[in-house]
Formats: structure tokens, C-alpha cells, sequence
């Protein structure tokens, strides 16, 4: 099922929750950059998805605060990927995250609810 979005939703909702995403799907497991585009896009039935010139800045600056590491990975008949995974300092950073988000969203729901009789 693919989703409509309003012009300018992707850009504004990526601006707040794109870290939050990617800390997320490092979480568990190590993934390449293409991989994690792909997961965001799939997961969020196209209602999300990244250019590789904003996403790849994005994981380097997330290495650079110590939220990821990125790691090459050689495999036989595949060309040379970065694989990122969660640090310490990141997964500190996805709880609070976290919180906020469900905070957020909480709100949100309060707000826009129908009023009860």
C-alpha cells in the first residue's frame, strides 16, 4: 500500500525523526547504508525515503558523535559496504529518544482525539 503524503511531509517529518530512525534499525543488527534507505522506505510503505547525498552525511555525522561505528565489510562477488552498528553512547541516545518520540506522539493523540461528550 502506498501512501500520499502532503508536499513538503517527507522533508519535515525526516528532519525530526531521521536519527531516530536510523538508531533504530541499527539497534539488533549491523546494516549498510542502501539497507537502512531501503528498510525506511519499505517499513514506512513509501511514506518515507532517503536520497543516499542525505543519508550517507547523516551516518557520518552519527559516527562522529558516537552514536554508530562503521565497519567495512568485504564479501565474495559484492562490492565493498559500511556496515553501522549501535554503540553505547547510541543506544543511550535511541532510549531517550525514544521517550520523546512516544511523548510527542502522546500529545499529539491529545490534541487531535475527538472531545468527549
Amino acid at each position: 500500500m502506498t501512501h500520499t503524503r502532503p508536499p513538503g511531509f517527507d522533508r519535515e517529518l525526516k528532519k525530526g525523526s531521521a536519527e531516530l530512525l536510523i538508531l533504530s534499525l541499527v539497534e539488533f543488527r549491523a546494516r549498510h547504508g542502501y539497507d537502512i534507505g531501503k528498510l525506511i522506505e519499505e517499513r514506512s510503505d513509501g511514506a518515507l525515503s532517503f536520497r543516499v547525498a542525505s543519508l550517507y552525511p547523516l551516518l557520518y555525522r552519527l559516527e562522529k558523535r558516537g552514536w554508530i561505528k562503521g565497519k567495512w565489510v568485504e564479501k565474495a562477488g559484492q562490492r565493498r559496504r559500511r556496515y553501522y552498528h549501535l554503540t553505547e553512547k547510541g543506544r543511550e541516545e535511541l532510549t531517550e529518544r525514544r521517550s520523546g518520540w512516544e511523548s510527542f506522539v502522546a500529545a499529539i493523540r491529545r490534541i487531535t482525539e475527538a472531545e468527549h461528550a
